[in-house]
Parts: structure tokens; C-alpha cells; sequence
């Protein structure tokens, strides 16, 4: 099925969103488009951004000690993550507008459809990003300093589809700085393990945007916008096939430099269930692939959450053993 065929939705939905969401159904109208900048129609980005700060705290609780600050910490990041996916979605589409309007499954985004103007999303953008600074400031001073670190991979995210074919790289970046400024909210300092946690965010981040990706490469090669799905092409498999092995590869170091040099073996089981776990799904993810299929690549994208949820679960249990 041609991605390209689809049009935008009547009554100012968005054409990729899930269907009879919450933001249609309940949210007052004139809020509607803002949630809709913020993709809160849409809430699959919001875990995506989420899972690696969890992966963060409660690997640095498993190495560590469980806190009762963890809780405000992965709290913290659950109402940061889905405030700074607002408020980056809300830059991107700001710089993205006019190709948005020119690929059909974004021209039924707020901007290009003309539910808010530039002025209103860039105000938007900003009072979501105040918000997630309140919540920032309450974390250690090394989380703090991380986080504004980050606010520079976001703000250069959006152009990188202009001058590389990697703009998943750049994604994947911004998207998992989460594991490190949640160990460092826990720990108070970074180490190998986080780095190394990050690393394996950044190679999950290329397993599962490649497959999005593939949804609009019909209309990125016509407005000549580059992406790892139209750079791979027919060779998408065995390049998802590298970035699983190197997302469990790493996890599993991150989960032994963490939890090798400790005396609980119980909990060093545990915490290799997670990158496993992961990379089942991932391989699952792969045989159900069909490149061709916008949905399947949709349905496909959307299933990283239970994937991401998976490896928190197990990092916790290991946290807790």
C-alpha cells in the first residue's frame, strides 16, 4: 500500500494518530491542537523518550542501593519525558512545516493545516519547556547539568535529515540522554555503565526509527529528505539485524559493569534478563517486517514501548533483589 495515498483526517485529526484517542474524544477543543503539537494523540514517543531514564534509575539503583528519591526520580521523568516529546515535537514541527505540508501523512499536522500559527506553537513550545525545568531543578546538580546539556542535540535534531543520511543517530541522542541523567539523578555521577546504557539506547533508537522511517520514504525521496530507510533500502534487514545485536551487546555490558563487581547474584541474573528480553522483541519485531507496509512499519514502530517496557521491568526487579 502507497504511503503517499493517505490524506489527512476531517475535524482536525492527524492523520497517523490513534484512532477514537483521548485528545479527539475528551480534550476541549481549544486545547486540541496544542496536544496535538505535543503528540499527545499520539503517546508512543513519550515512552520511547521514558525508557531509557527508567533503564537509568533503576540500573544505578541495582548497582547501588534502592532510594526513596528513586520513586520522585522516575516519576520526574515520566512528567519530563512526556513535557520535553511535547516541546520538542512542538520545535520540530515549527521547523518542519513546510515539508510537512508536502508529505501526506503530516500535511494534517496543526501548523501546515493551519490549527495554530508559528507564534502560538513557539509559545507553546516554551511554557512546556519551563514546566520540565521545574521538574529538572529538583533533581542532583550533575542531572541538572546533563539536561541542558541535552537541550542542544534537540534543538539540532530536526536538521538532520537536511544534511545527513544518519538523522537516526542524531534521534537517538537526544532520545536516550534520559540514561544518563537518571543515573546521575541517583548516583550523583556518571560511570561506564550509563555510557554504555546510552550507547545501547542510541543503537535501539536505529532498530526501531528505521522501520518508521520506511513509512515516508516514497515522499522523503520526492522533497529530498534523507533517512537510514531510503540509505538501506532493500538491505533494511540485515542493518536491523546489526543494530539488535548491538543494543543487546551493550545493554549486557552496561547490566555487568554495573553489576559484576557486587555480591548478589541474583541480582545480576536478573539485570541480563533485560537486554534479552529486548532483543527478542526486537527479533520478533523483525520477522514481522514488511517494508512496504506503512502499517506493519506503524503497528511495528509502536510495539518498541512493551519491547523498552520489558528491559525496565527486569533492570527493576534487579534493583529490588
Amino acid at each position: 500500500m502507497s504511503h503517499s495515498n493517505r490524506t489527512p483526517e476531517p475535524g482536525g485529526t492527524v492523520a497517523d494518530a490513534v484512532k477514537g484517542n483521548w485528545v479527539d474524544r475528551i480534550a476541549p477543543p481549544a486545547t486540541r491542537p496544542y496536544l496535538r503539537l505535543s503528540r499527545a494523540d499520539r503517546p508512543i514517543g513519550t515512552w520511547l523518550l521514558l525508557m531509557p531514564c527508567w533503564w537509568g534509575v533503576a540500573l544505578a539503583a541495582a548497582a547501588d542501593r534502592p532510594r526513596p528519591e528513586d520513586l520522585w526520580i522516575a516519576a520526574g521523568c515520566a512528567i519530563g519525558a512526556w513535557l520535553m516529546r511535547g516541546a520538542g515535537c512542538t520545535w520540530n514541527d515549527i521547523t518542519d512545516r513546510e515539508f510537512d505540508a508536502r508529505v501526506a501523512r503530516t500535511r494534517s499536522r496543526p501548523i501546515p493545516s493551519g490549527q495554530v500559527t508559528v507564534k502560538q506553537a513557539a509559545a507553546w513550545m516554551v511554557v512546556q519547556s519551563l514546566i520540565a525545568a521545574a521538574i529538572l531543578f529538583s533533581f542532583d546538580i550533575s542531572a541538572i547539568a546533563l539536561g541542558i546539556a541535552s537541550l542542544g542535540l534537540v534543538a539540532i535534531y530536526p536538521f538532520a535529515k537536511r544534511f545527513t543520511w544518519w538523522p537516526q543517530v542524531f534521534l537517538g541522542l537526544a532520545f536516550n540522554w534520559g540514561a544518563l541523567l537518571a543515573w546521575a539523578a541517583h548516583a550523583g555521577s556518571l560511570g561506564w555503565p550509563p555510557v554504555l546504557l546510552y550507547l545501547s539506547g542510541i543503537a535501539w533508537t536505529l532498530f526501531y526509527d528505521t522501520i518508521y522511517a520506511h513509512q515516508d520514504k516514497e515522499d522523503d525521496a520526492l522533497i529530498g529528505v534523507k533517512s537510514t530507510a531510503r540509505l538501506f533500502g532493500a538491505r533494511t534487514g540485515p542493518w536491523l539485524g546489526l543494530f539488535l545485536l548491538l543494543t543487546v551487546g551493550l545493554m549486557t555490558l552496561a547490566v555487568l559493569a554495573a553489576l559484576l563487581p557486587g555480591d548478589d547474584p541474583l541480582a545480576l541474573a536478573l539485570g541480563l534478563v533485560a537486554p534479552w528480553a529486548l532483543g527478542w522483541h526486537l527479533l520478533w519485531q523483525l520477522r514481522q517486517l514488511d517494508t512496504e507496509d506503512p502499517d506493519v512499519c506503524l503497528r511495528l514502530f509502536r510495539a518498541n514501548r512493551d519491547a523498552g517496557l520489558l528491559a525496565a521491568l527486569f533492570l527493576a526487579a534487579a534493583a529490588l533483589a
